[in-house]
């Protein structure tokens, strides 16, 4: 599957209606991006089943920012709108391989209970400020 150019239009979507999406954000004048290219694009070919999207960052500096990308190439994997993995860096097609097997074999369901409880206690803790028992 060829890889889809994500812009501010169409990232959301994209992301919420599949399952699994990874997103490289690179910029043409970036040599690291340029040898990541041609790994992510024979991934997609591997891969049917997975969204293979890239952000030009040059292209879309609003979509770049809203993420807080400041070092590229960054690869960001998403799984039923959760991001798994955001790291900047180029991966070798062996790491990249392994991190899409690993993020196909998640149980999204404990992912969003660790998320549920990670979000509960963070609240707990701001809260247990103002109640001490001494």
């Amino acid at each position: 599957m060829p890889t889809l150019e994500l812009t501010r239009e169409n990232f959301e979507t994209t992301i919420a209606e599949n399952e699994t999406v990874l997103v490289d954000f690179w910029a043409s004048w970036c040599g690291p991006c340029r040898m990541f290219g041609p790994i992510f694009e024979k991934a997609s070919d591997e891969h049917p089943g997975i969204v293979f999207g890239k952000v030009d960052t040059e292209a879309q500096q609003e979509l770049a920012a809203a993420f807080g990308i400041s070092s590229i190439p960054t690869l960001m994997v998403f799984r039923d709108q959760v991001v798994l993995y955001s790291r900047p860096g180029a991966l070798p097609a062996a790491a990249l391989g392994d991190l899409i097997r690993q993020a196909q074999a998640l149980d999204m369901d404990e992912v969003r209970r660790t998320i549920t409880a990670q979000e509960a206690e963070h609240a707990g803790h701001d809260h247990s400020r103002d109640h001490h028992d001494d």
